[in-house]
């Protein structure tokens, strides 16, 4: 691998799955379409707005899943020690939970930062501004979302549910919903079943149910489609957890006044 790589890059993953490990950390964004990482082990996608901490000399694993974008930032350890005040709390997670969801503000202006990027390719100076801005954005978000020691060992309920909102139509695992809150997996279930009473699985399941109920009495769509739009992978494996979830099918639950 070369010695120097860019400081920071806009690329698109092979379909291939490959795998590989580098002696400086990495963070990763995706900017548009999916990607699949596996970071120590634990696997995820990636969407836009959600990313990847990669210490240094870790194995990890990722593909392109179909057209794909992400944004990548490349910290030589040199350079991190340098700045480790600065980013303590992004060199906490590093240790702690790869994947991360970034909340809106923050989206916005990645975008903005990567779409001058991809016009200006060749230009190492704003290269290393955009990568110098970004980890100061990572930086405030991770301030801001890290410990929820701060509010008396409470999950931050409203990010998690926005989390699956903006994701229900896709497989949601429970490392993204850990991501959400800068948890590790382990902890983040932990907490979750303490404060919720049901486990992360079970909730977001019922997320997509009480979508699905509602998508049955108010809209025209078909049955594929709600299934479809709640995130189930088939119109038939919908109906059949529908009708054990609630005793009845989908068909007669749309007759049900």
């Amino acid at each position: 691998m070369a010695a120097s790589p860019k400081v920071s890059e806009v690329i698109a993953l092979p379909r291939q799955p490959r795998h590989h490990s580098h002696d400086y950390k990495q963070v990763v964004i995706g900017l548009q379409g999916q990607t699949e990482f596996d970071v120590g082990g634990r696997g995820s996608l990636i969407g836009p707005g959600q990313g990847c901490l990669v210490a240094e000399s870790q194995e990890h694993a990722f593909t392109g899943v179909g057209r794909n974008e992400i944004l990548v930032i490349n910290l030589p350890s040199q350079e991190w020690s340098e700045q480790a005040l600065m980013h303590e709390n992004i060199a906490r997670l590093f240790a702690r939970e790869p994947y991360f969801q970034l909340d809106t503000h923050a989206q916005i202006l990645i975008k903005a930062l990567s779409a001058e990027m991809i016009a200006n390719p060749s230009d190492p100076l704003l290269s290393r501004a955009c990568a110098d801005t970004l980890m100061c954005v990572l930086h405030r978000h991770f301030r801001d979302h890290v410990s929820p020691r701060r509010d008396g060992h409470r999950l931050n309920m409203d990010i998690i549910d926005r989390y699956i909102h903006q994701h229900i139509s896709r497989k949601i695992t429970v490392a993204q919903l850990a991501g959400s809150v800068f948890l590790a997996e382990s902890q983040f279930h932990q907490l979750f079943k303490q404060q919720v009473g049901t486990t992360p699985h079970q909730y977001v399941l019922d997320k997509r149910f009480a979508m699905a109920k509602q998508l049955i009495k108010d809209s025209d769509l078909t049955m594929a489609q709600i299934a479809d739009s709640c995130g189930f992978s088939s119109q038939s494996g919908f109906t059949n957890a529908f009708s054990r979830y609630f005793g009845l099918s989908p068909a007669r639950f749309k007759c049900t006044p």
